[in-house]
């Protein structure tokens, strides 16, 4: 499927041969396509832009393929990681989804099962947490990875502004509480750039904010949420939320 807006994957395996056929093939589809060789270089384009997915050969120079996965989940929390290797074992697989990736695929490569995936992954809602608590955003992520959905993450308003961006979102969710000031800034400047994205406001400081909380509802916030969350209904309003959007896009249910 050629994407209306190409997604960005990044390729990267020390077998330019391999690492340039299936750039290639990507690219064919319709997919910007960016290839390292080498585990720093690849680091080094995380760094400068956003990408939806990253193939990763296991065995590259400078580190393995699972350690640049969690550097990229550090710097890029909603890259979706597929591992192709050919040393795969049970236990490297088990290591590597406990780790956050997301697949692990065997080589050689089965292109049609690989573009398959990518598809997919493709397909799993982006959503943006803005929240400071670094343990609290670590647990979403994991929680809602593993309903379905593609999780970045943003720990300041600048941050948050960023990411909106560069990035198109189903769903942001913020904190109203953050280090420099209250979420009403974050969530104008995420408008401003995301204008189509569904906002969730989440707090711990419900007597102190209700008044907040209010004009943002009014302003065009579609919920909140209070911690500590009530998980189901947080589930909920998301899956609720990203199926308005869709919708609302002309796009559908999946």
């Amino acid at each position: 499927m050629t994407p209306c807006n190409p997604a960005r994957i990044l390729v990267v395996d020390d077998d330019r041969d391999n690492c340039r056929n299936l750039s290639d093939i990507l690219t064919d589809l319709g997919y910007e396509v960016d290839d390292a060789y080498d585990g720093l270089s690849a680091l080094e384009l995380v760094r400068r832009r956003p990408y939806d997915i990253a193939l990763l050969d296991l065995r590259i120079p400078g580190m393995d393929g699972l350690t640049l996965h969690r550097e990229i989940k550090r710097q890029r929390a909603g890259t979706v990681s597929l591992l192709v290797t050919a040393y795969a074992s049970p236990a490297t697989a088990e290591e590597a989804l406990a780790a956050g990736a997301w697949k692990v695929v065997a080589k050689p490569v089965d292109f049609p099962k690989l573009l398959a995936l990518v598809d997919e992954a493709l397909g799993q809602p982006l959503v943006l947490i803005v929240d400071d608590d670094h343990d609290l955003c670590a647990n979403l992520w994991d929680l809602f990875r593993e309903r379905g959905f593609r999780v970045c993450l943003a720990h300041d308003g600048r941050e948050a502004a960023a990411r909106a961006k560069e990035t198109t979102f189903k769903v942001v969710l913020i904190d109203m509480r953050l280090p420099e000031g209250d979420g009403s800034t974050v969530y104008r400047a995420v408008r401003e750039a995301n204008p189509q994205a569904r906002t969730i406001l989440i707090t711990g400081y419900r007597p102190e904010l209700d008044r907040l909380i209010e004009g943002l509802i009014a302003e065009g916030a579609d919920a909140v949420c209070y911690k500590p969350f009530d998980v189901p209904e947080l589930i909920r309003k998301l899956e609720q939320l990203v199926g308005a959007n869709r919708e609302g896009a002309g796009e559908g249910p999946r």
